[in-house]
């Protein structure tokens, strides 16, 4: 708002700005071990266990590399049908974020934007290893991000001992 006195002006708020530099594969693995036995129809849903990592890391004051980690493995009856590996990563340019929010920010928003890419990565990996696609539910990168904050400030497991 501006008055027509002359008195003091509204300083402008400049708004948080993201932009996505760069997308890359660092590191892609697909492994089908027990091929071409592990193609043979089993009848039985394969147990399918998915971990995910995000790290970021400063370039520059503003710009940042954030790595999304997707590893998988396929099983049944005991037997290794598929595991998977891809390092996805992203340049990202951040500005006019505070300080205080900077983190989170980097660690929630920017692997949003990665995920739907990595996504079809693992997808295609998958279904040219000879399986059905998966489909890799949507992650909650919040949660991600309180589960990582909560562990590094988690108490340590057992108390010290006092010698009597």
């Amino acid at each position: 708002m501006s008055t027509t006195n002359g008195g003091p002006q509204p300083q402008q708020v400049a708004m948080p700005q993201l932009a996505v530099l760069a997308q890359y594969v660092k590191d892609l693995s697909f492994e089908n071990p027990h091929a071409p036995r592990s193609l043979a129809p089993s009848g039985q849903q394969p147990t399918i266990n998915i971990q995910v990592n995000v790290e970021a890391a400063p370039v520059s004051e503003t710009d940042f590399e954030v790595t999304l980690r997707l590893e998988g493995k396929a099983e049944s009856q005991g037997l290794v049908l598929y595991s998977f590996e891809l390092v996805f990563c992203g340049m990202f340019r951040i500005m006019n974020v505070p300080a205080d929010s900077l983190q989170p920010f980097v660690l929630i928003e920017c692997p949003r934007l990665l995920f739907p890419f990595a996504r079809e990565i693992v997808a295609t990996s998958v279904r040219n290893g000879g399986f059905p696609p998966l489909l890799l539910n949507p992650i909650d990168f919040v949660e991600l991000y309180r589960q990582r904050v909560a562990a590094t400030q988690a108490p340590p497991a057992s108390p010290p001992l006092n010698p009597a």
